[in-house]
């Protein structure tokens, strides 16, 4: 397959890149290198992918002025693609609130309408995969939580991805676009963002630095690790029917002051300064995956103690090369 991956330089993203590339896709990767973390990361996350004859590169932006602007940067791309797997975003849920909101309406909202449109006029497209989040559920009304449950976000952010998954069903029902939406339940591992919680946790434990936690540490989230999230992409390209929204949870629901106890046997023990809990984070997230598991064969396999082991591995790699890079500047 010929597949184009928005957000490519992103923690998903790149890392759905090095599993198509090593599928023997071909990949075409597409990132604006937003500034809401450094661009020096997310470059290292292509290196995988720019060492592959099979990848290639460009920098741009789904936005457009105008639609006819952002057709001259969409159309090329989408000519003879056969897979899209949407994973561009603005990221953050406490940061959205106020002056930074239009970050998400532009890049959430109107990015994705931009593309659908582009989409529109491209018939090889065979299937869309569009990155939603569990933060469409906000304070769910059960647990686990289905796809049936009503969303009720808590968050702008959680209100942006909400719009661009209706915004898929929609050009799925009217105009054939050939969509899957999923909402993924908190993605940790190598490359995870780091205003996220685990890489600020695991690095602070590594650095003997000590912990920001917010709120009394009893929220609880599901978490689920990088690689069962691009299993669940793939099968989602090759299984998923048109229009349809599916759960990606881990299947390990856990609370933050658990999480910390892991992480503090993995990297040593943690000082924690507790915080007052931020406005739009949710009391606890869980996923009923069964949808998941009975259309699409999703099986999540790694646990949340590997998974933590793994992102720790990682994150030292990262702190021995933001060393080295610091030391070079002196």
């Amino acid at each position: 397959m010929h597949c184009l991956v928005t957000g490519a330089a992103g923690f998903v993203g790149s890392s759905i890149c090095d599993r198509l590339l090593g599928d023997g896709h071909t990949v075409l990767g597409f990132d604006c290198f937003v500034d809401y973390y450094p661009r020096s990361m997310k470059e290292r996350n292509l290196q995988n992918a720019l060492s592959n004859p099979k990848f290639k590169f460009v920098e741009g932006s789904l936005l457009g002025s105008s639609q006819a602007s952002a057709a001259a940067t969409l159309d090329p791309l989408l000519k003879g693609v056969d897979w899209v797997f949407h994973q561009a975003a603005q990221a953050g849920v406490r940061a959205s609130w106020g002056t930074t909101f239009q970050s998400y309406t532009d890049n959430n909202i109107l990015g994705t309408q931009q593309l659908l449109e582009a989409i529109r006029r491209a018939p090889s497209v065979k299937k869309v995969v569009y990155a939603s989040s569990s933060s469409v559920y906000g304070d769910a009304e059960t647990y686990p939580t289905s796809e049936l449950v009503t969303p009720r976000p808590v968050s702008p952010y959680g209100v942006s991805k909400l719009a661009a998954e209706h915004l898929m069903v929609l050009y799925s029902s009217e105009f054939k676009v050939p969509t899957v939406s999923l909402r993924y339940f908190t993605v940790f591992g190598p490359r995870q963002r780091p205003d996220m919680a685990f890489h600020r946790f695991i690095r602070a434990g590594i650095l003997k630095e000590p912990v920001s936690l917010f709120g009394d540490g009893e929220q609880s989230r599901d978490f689920t690790f990088i690689s069962d999230v691009v299993q669940a992409n793939l099968l989602a390209a090759e299984r998923g029917p048109s229009g349809s929204v599916f759960n990606i949870g881990g299947g390990v629901q856990a609370t933050v002051n658990e999480v910390l106890a892991i992480i503090g046997g993995i990297v040593g023990p943690l000082s924690i300064n507790r915080m007052e809990r931020q406005a739009g984070d949710a009391r606890h997230t869980s996923a009923d995956t069964s949808k998941a598991r009975e259309i699409l064969g999703f099986n999540p396999t790694v646990q949340l103690t590997e998974g933590i082991r793994q992102e720790a591995e990682w994150l030292r790699g990262e702190i021995r090369i933001s060393t080295a890079e610091g030391s070079g500047r002196k």
